[in-house]
């Protein structure tokens, strides 16, 4: 056991000095971003702009109005928040450089940034594949066995799923953080993307990577599919109990609720499936850019929507809450 934590260890210490001689070694990387500076681009630029400060802006009341509610304070609701709290993080790990890049026209990035923004981002995205399927699962005993939910999904239970979500996206930011720039990369230090992202990078490597990238597909099998697939069994199994149910009104609203979420879902999981999980031979520059925008921007700003600002409960916490601020301006 204590040679293989010293084996262990060494190899981390070994890495760390690799890491830090290339660190001292490679100049800044720069970043081609996701526009030009014409008027089409330019647009587009302000609507995801408008897009992104939509999405902190929902995921911050979220994440107020369950602190403010006693009502809110359930399992459920708890998960709700770390996953707002995952997509503002998300949004502020990605945008804000990219906004900046695009005004002052500055695109570089260091190496250690662009480490930071990979970890950041990979321990977010990660972790929000667990926290989903933490959701589901949450869901498929509230409709399933709703007289069994406080010992089936109890606060321990939440608590722990909630760490365990954190802890692995976490491990895998570092992991596969360190391991990307573990590798030296040739002259041309020009990244065909708006942020930094793992594969991405890969490609500028001048180094074999194919053990690597076979790595990273085991890592991806791990933190992609296997949440994916208990997500699915979940909602199958909840959309088996709502065809019993006797209300069609009570069927109608169950069958909205499970495709909204699975739409959701859909969404960020193809999408992360066809960045990590594709061969890069079938992938071009521009498919990357374009499908990076779905699960960096897109999902961050529908998620408040599908899972949360539409129940009744927030919805009624919110009401509250805009009463309560009528009440002290007129005070």
């Amino acid at each position: 056991m204590m040679k293989a934590l010293s084996s262990v260890s060494s190899f981390a210490v070994s890495l760390v000095f690799e890491i830090m001689n290339i660190w001292n070694t490679t100049s800044d990387f720069i970043l081609l971003g996701l526009f030009n500076h014409t008027g089409a681009h330019l647009f587009l630029f302000v609507m995801v702009l408008i897009i992104a400060f939509t999405s902190l802006v929902d995921n911050a009341l979220m994440i107020f109005l369950i602190h403010q509610d006693a009502r809110l304070h359930t399992p459920m609701y708890f998960l709700l928040s770390q996953l707002s709290l995952m997509d503002m993080m998300d949004v502020c790990t990605v945008v804000p450089k990219m906004a900046a890049d695009y005004l002052t026209g500055k695109k570089t990035i260091s190496l250690a940034g662009c480490g930071l923004q990979i970890f950041f981002f990979l321990t977010l995205g990660a972790g929000e594949c667990f926290l989903l399927a933490a959701i589901s699962y949450d869901r498929y005993v509230a409709v399933c066995h709703p007289l069994r939910y406080p010992v089936l999904m109890s606060w321990q239970l939440c608590l722990r799923m909630t760490v365990g979500s954190w802890f692995l996206g976490a491990a895998d930011g570092l992991m596969q953080a360190a391991a990307t720039l573990s590798f030296p990369f040739c002259d041309a230090h020009e990244i065909d993307h708006f942020f930094c992202e793992a594969p991405t990078l890969l490609r500028l490597a001048c180094a074999d990577t194919v053990v690597f990238e076979y790595v990273m597909y085991i890592c991806c099998v791990l933190m992609l599919l296997v949440p994916f697939s208990l997500i699915l069994i979940s909602y199958s199994l909840i959309l088996a109990a709502v065809l019993q149910m006797r209300s069609r009104e009570a069927r109608k609203k169950a069958f909205a609720t499970c495709s909204s979420h699975l739409c959701v879902v859909g969404l960020l999981y193809g999408a992360a499936i066809s960045i990590y999980m594709k061969p890069k031979s079938y992938r071009s520059a521009n498919y990357d850019k374009i499908v990076s925008v779905f699960y960096t921007i897109f999902t961050p700003v529908l998620n408040p929507i599908i899972y949360s600002l539409r129940n009744s409960d927030v919805k009624g916490a919110l009401r509250k809450c805009l009463s309560q601020c009528a009440i002290l301006s007129h005070d």
